[in-house]
């Protein structure tokens, strides 16, 4: 009878093959959900996951503050001039460095794809690895890459770039904060453009009128041979209010000369010099109240020009306040980013968190391994003995 010396050998390899076989598939749940997992992130983080730079910058934005009034007051006290803050414009800002037109900025000046495409990144790190190529899958990267965000206990806004490189994200953080700065250039020229624009065409449309008022009224002067016909008019009147005089006292000295001495021979002298005075009073009121070519009768046109003339000057005046009112306003709304920190270059990564992320995996698988496990308990609580 032949004895096989190998047989308790193979018997206890089958039986050790048993129990580890059977101790796999008693844990192939937790081996799946919770171990696997873990696994596969201690590999990527430990091994595969690219360095991570962290650039970061904060600024605000400013305008210089109206002067405020010199009253004694607790208000006045507190109160401070020189710059306030412009929340509204931070905000603007903010959503144009998260937006499509500050990336395509960045993909013009510095090759955004190509940064975030370098060997350097590991597969999974770069722009979306199982996405199309389209500039929405870039633009959706970018929303990972870019952070843009107001610091409400600070009142600044920071702006976080991650790279594979500690020059490149420097770089784009710097252009962020340089794209930022004209952005607020450009709504700072539309406010000021916009209120002087439209104060300027006032300004150039009061002008034309005036100089129109001016021209019209030389040329009335000069059709009619008038300087001013109110002053002419005076003169005249004066001229014949003084024969008026005159005529007056030769008129009486004509009555007593006639009443003491009927026959005396200047009688006829002062009659003449009276009916020649006389003449020269008519000629002087007909050119006062003449029917067609009297000053009267030039009066209302010349009056309607002086009147439009005022006028005009008024608006004028009014308007070049008004351009004046507005310049002043548009540099009270003038808007500055401050660079409170400037963009740094980070000398050490400070992303992955390689150890954290491989606890979070662990965390994360555990809590589904067990609610998994809740669940099966409790179908079979619930299933029928048969």
């Amino acid at each position: 009878m032949n004895v096989n010396p190998s047989f308790p050998v193979d018997a206890e390899a089958q039986a050790q093959h048993s129990a580890v076989a059977h101790w796999l598939r008693k844990r192939r749940w937790f081996l799946l959900i919770v171990a696997l997992p873990t696994l596969l992130a201690a590999l990527y983080y430990g091994l595969i996951a690219s360095d991570i730079y962290v650039s970061e910058s904060r600024f605000v934005i400013k305008s210089p503050d109206q002067k405020r009034s010199q009253m004694s007051t607790l208000a006045n006290l507190v109160q401070t001039t020189g710059l306030s803050g412009g929340q509204e414009q931070t905000n603007e800002v903010l959503t144009y460095v998260r937006s499509r037109d500050a990336l395509k900025a960045l993909e013009k000046m510095a090759g955004f794809r190509g940064k975030f495409s370098t060997s350097q990144a590991d597969f999974l790190s770069r722009p979306q690895p199982f996405a199309d190529n389209s500039f929405e899958s870039l633009f959706k990267y970018y929303g990972k890459r870019v952070d843009a965000r107001l610091d409400t206990e600070t009142s600044t806004a920071i702006i976080n770039v991650e790279a594979f490189t500690p020059q490149d994200a420097y770089v784009i953080n710097r252009q962020l904060l340089d794209l930022s700065e004209g952005l607020v250039n450009r709504l700072n020229s539309r406010a000021q453009s916009k209120g002087i624009t439209e104060a300027q065409k006032q300004v150039e449309v009061a002008t034309q009128r005036a100089k129109n008022a001016r021209i019209a009224l030389a040329q009335y002067r000069n059709a009619q041979a008038l300087i001013d016909p109110t002053k002419q008019a005076g003169g005249v009147l004066e001229i014949a209010n003084t024969m008026i005089a005159e005529r007056a006292a030769l008129q009486a000295q004509l009555d007593l000369v006639q009443r003491l001495t009927p026959n005396n021979p200047s009688i006829p002298a002062l009659r003449n010099r009276i009916g020649a005075i006389s003449v020269q009073i008519a000629s002087q009121n007909s050119r006062i109240v003449g029917s067609g070519s009297g000053i009267a009768s030039k009066m209302g046109g010349y009056e309607d020009l002086i009147v439009e003339e005022k006028f005009a000057t008024e608006s004028l005046t009014a308007a070049n306040a008004a351009l004046v009112q507005a310049r002043a306003e548009a540099l009270r709304q003038q808007f500055y980013l401050e660079r409170v920190v400037d963009p740094n270059t980070p000398d050490t990564p400070l992303l992955p968190k390689r150890f954290l992320n491989i606890l979070i995996v662990f965390a994360a698988s555990v809590c589904l391994y067990f609610i998994a496990w809740m669940f099966m308990i409790g179908v079979l609580e619930h299933a029928p003995e048969d």
